[in-house]
């Protein structure tokens, strides 16, 4: 159950009502009528949701090192933070990003993958150390460097900030799955 207060536009601020509308075009809304994963809660700064949606933009779609890396570090987060909004947003994603099937349910379930390429095995070891050992090693860290420069190491820190907080807010304020859905991680 969702610990965030489900609110109409009546109960909004002229600024959270247009963040809101402004969130909502291009997506769909929850049958509730509320945008669902961490937007909810986006509005309510409607300030801050907007800066966090344009960050978001700008590392999910406007990056060097491309949506597969992206996505790949989002699932990386995703599983660190158990995230359950997160993972089930963001598998489907990966998959269509190229991010192999066996790589991605390795993650799921918190395993090292195997890896045929190196670019995944760079991109998943610089994300899991900055996650689990709160800094990068040098042999990871200049391995990462080879495969995606410091604009792209720059890129991954970004995403794996921007989706800490993600996951940290969807957390925090119990953001359940769609009815029918199943949840990635024991609850």
């Amino acid at each position: 159950m969702s610990r965030l207060t489900q609110r109409s536009a009546d109960d909004m601020t002229e600024a959270q009502r247009a963040q809101f509308e402004q969130m909502a075009k291009g997506r769909t809304l929850r049958a509730d009528g509320s945008l669902g994963g961490p937007f909810d809660a986006l509005i309510l700064n409607p300030e801050m949701g907007r800066r966090i949606v344009a960050l978001g933009d700008t590392l999910r779609f406007r990056t060097g090192i491309g949506r597969r890396f992206v996505e790949l570090a989002i699932l990386v987060t995703g599983q660190f933070w158990q995230a359950q909004f997160e993972w089930y947003a963001h598998e489907p994603m990966a998959r269509e990003a190229g991010v192999p099937e066996d790589v991605i349910q390795a993650i799921k379930v918190g395993d090292e993958p195997t890896f045929a390429d190196p670019r995944d095995a760079a991109c998943y070891r610089f994300c899991t150390a900055m996650h689990r050992d709160h800094q990068v090693d040098d042999a990871t860290y200049q391995s990462a460097l080879e495969h995606f420069g410091e604009q792209g190491l720059t890129e991954l820190i970004g995403v794996s900030g921007l989706y800490t907080m993600v996951s940290m807010t969807l957390n925090t304020f119990r953001i359940g799955l769609p009815d029918g859905a199943q949840p990635p991680f024991p609850t």
